[in-house]
């Protein structure tokens, strides 16, 4: 009888000690899946803290150009070549690059300047030549007003055939991103064309002072050498340089202060010490004082990279 109860105490002492196992191996999970949520939140609210700070950081670096590109002395306005501008703001350091949409090849006034411009920009890309006169005739037909179809390119029915829910907008372009919906025009290729295009400048040429690579390859019996130059020779001068011209591959570039235009495309991109960084990307028209009390009025804004 005695043993019968020693075995029955002993048994009641195993079972305690497994459940005393089990609450101890639950209250381990439990506290683990605490630590690791608080970890995660902490990480969340420290990603979103470093990024407001990148952003507004840029944001200060877009207000500085605009401050700097008003400033009547030539010899100190920043230069809206798309060169850098680097400084510091609180702990983050801002690079900011301006680029004169004057300088830009403009999709809405291109077909009243030279018609084979696009051409040359598209194939300067890799695209072959009938392929680039079909797509820039594509373009010409998007903007505009009539139905009449040219000779490489695409109104309503083209878009039809091509299984395509819309036609062209037989209007200007209300945005650059608009070219993608044109008809053989694909992502990979308005990526690399977006840099070199504008709708906000009305000129039907580019200023060569301020416009980059692509843009000066586009023009008519320019070479990748020779605009390889005159990219290197616009990064050379400084503000107020206005002394002799220069002349590259028989392109005149007269000095950064004497043309331009009043709208510029900027990207101002923030880091901060421990790496992260933010990129603003906008196109701005520089004027009187707007509504919002700004000397600027934002014509497009996108937020960029983000790490």
């Amino acid at each position: 009888m005695r043993r019968h109860i020693r075995h029955a105490r002993a048994r009641e002492r195993g079972i305690a000690f497994l459940l005393v196992l089990w609450v101890v191996a639950m209250l381990s999970i439990l506290l683990g899946s605490f630590a690791m949520i608080a970890r995660t939140e902490n990480l969340q609210a420290r990603h979103l803290f470093d990024t407001t700070q990148a952003r507004y950081a840029a944001e200060a670096g877009l207000n500085l150009a605009v401050y700097e590109l008003r400033k009547n002395d030539p010899l100190q306005r920043w230069i809206g070549d798309g060169r850098p501008y680097v400084f510091a703001y609180g702990d983050a350091e801002i690079e900011v690059r301006i680029h004169d949409d004057s300088g830009k090849i403009d999709l809405n006034a291109i077909s009243n300047g030279d018609p084979q411009m696009l051409v040359r920009l598209f194939t300067s890309h890799g695209v072959a030549l009938e392929q680039a006169q079909a797509l820039a005739d594509a373009v010409a037909d998007w903007v505009d007003p009539d139905d009449d179809t040219r000779l490489n390119g695409a109104e309503i029915a083209q878009y039809k055939a091509a299984g395509l829910s819309y036609g062209p907008r037989n209007a200007p372009f209300d945005t650059i991103s608009e070219l993608q919906q044109v008809l053989g025009m694909n992502y990979a290729l308005y990526t690399k064309l977006e840099p070199a295009l504008t709708i906000y400048s009305g000129r039907t040429a580019p200023e060569i002072g301020f416009a980059n690579y692509d843009a000066i390859l586009a023009q008519d019996g320019m070479t990748p050498d020779c605009a390889r130059q005159i990219v290197e020779a616009q990064q050379a001068m400084q503000p107020g340089d206005v002394g002799s011209p220069q002349t590259i591959c028989d392109v005149t570039l007269s000095g950064v202060a004497s043309g331009g235009g009043l709208t510029y495309s900027v990207e101002s991109r923030a880091k901060l010490p421990n790496g992260a960084s933010t990129t603003l990307d906008a196109t701005i028209r520089m004027g009187g004082i707007n509504p919002a009390g700004r000397p600027y009025v934002i014509l497009r804004w996108r937020d960029g990279e983000t790490s």
